[in-house]
């Protein structure tokens, strides 16, 4: 092959490498690393609305953008860890704020900061072993919601009902779907189907963790007596089915004791992510996945005081 031949088509794979980062960044929201998952995350984010997958692209662009200017580690670039915390920021100010062209511009700026706020963070988490997670996300997002939000501020948490909360055999399913869908803020069940198949794609493990930690924390939410409507919506969660892919698939070895360990994680999140909603609530504010990101940290730091096999501080690390 001529070498001019061999230099277009150098240039034409990098383009394409370089072009699947920010597919990496995006999926990196659910904790793994993986182009082709990326690819089908967007494709749940524009079947459940088109605009959010605009917003997810567009947040990923530019916190991946500033990381890369700022000088930003060249590996966590390629694994699209300075992409996730911009995707969604730009969703959820898409979500909370509205479509316009105020938060495009909050949304390019948004991602940015995400990219500084993650080097800082990295820095002060770093020593102690723990991984940023979507904290730079929380805060910028928290941020600007509770600044600019116009929606009418509500006074309390939700009503619980008492006892267990009761769902048809359809409600449920739904909110199995819409537990997973719920970490891009998708609404629609069939868009969480796509987003498990994404798992399913990049991690056996993750699928299932992910599968898992949404009938566990559909229990645990109808056992709290949370109000039907918003369990069905997956608010109650998306928290805990992150912190099962956390635990049982990225930062500690699958084991028997592990896969329980990520289980009572799950569970852990549902009340948290109530109570974190009825924080907030007063303010404007939402949770966001501060109950995940919190949750999943204190489940690593109790590593040294748990005797369990692979529930270690250092193999969190």
């Amino acid at each position: 092959m001529p070498a001019a031949e061999q230099r277009v088509q150098a240039r034409e794979w990098s383009s394409f490498r370089a072009g699947m980062i920010p597919m990496r960044g995006i999926s990196q929201v659910a904790l793994i690393s993986n182009s082709w998952s990326g690819l089908l995350f967007v494709v749940a984010l524009f079947v459940d609305d088109w605009r959010l997958g605009v917003y997810g692209l567009l947040g990923t662009a530019s916190s991946t953008a500033a990381a890369a200017l700022l000088g930003a580690d060249r590996r966590g670039l390629v694994d699209g860890l300075q992409g996730y915390c911009g995707c969604l920021t730009g969703i959820a100010l898409a979500v909370r704020l509205g479509v316009s062209w105020q938060t495009v511009l909050l949304t390019v700026l948004g991602g940015a900061v995400c990219a500084v706020l993650g080097a800082a963070a990295g820095r002060l988490l770093g020593p102690l072993g723990l991984p940023v997670l979507t904290a730079p996300y929380c805060l910028v997002a928290g941020v600007l919601v509770v600044a600019l939000s116009k929606s009418p501020v509500t006074d309390g948490p939700s009503v619980r009902v008492p006892g267990f909360t009761t769902l048809t055999l359809a409600d449920a399913g739904r909110a199995l779907c819409n537990n997973i869908g719920q970490v891009f803020y998708l609404d629609k069940w069939y868009a969480g189907l796509i987003v498990l198949a994404g798992l399913l794609l990049a991690s056996r493990v993750a699928a299932l963790a992910a599968a898992g930690a949404s009938a566990a924390a559909l229990l645990g939410a109808c056992a709290s007596g949370l109000p039907a409507d918003r369990i069905v919506e997956g608010l109650y969660g998306y928290n805990g089915v992150l912190c099962a892919i956390a635990l049982a698939a990225v930062f500690l070895p699958l084991t028997l004791w592990t896969a329980g360990y990520a289980a009572l994680a799950a569970v852990a999140a549902v009340p948290f992510s109530a109570a974190w909603e009825a924080f907030a609530q007063p303010s404007g504010g939402y949770p966001f996945t501060w109950p995940f990101t919190v949750t999943t940290w204190l489940f690593l730091v109790a590593g040294p005081a748990l005797g369990r096999p692979g529930i270690s501080f250092e193999k969190a690390m």
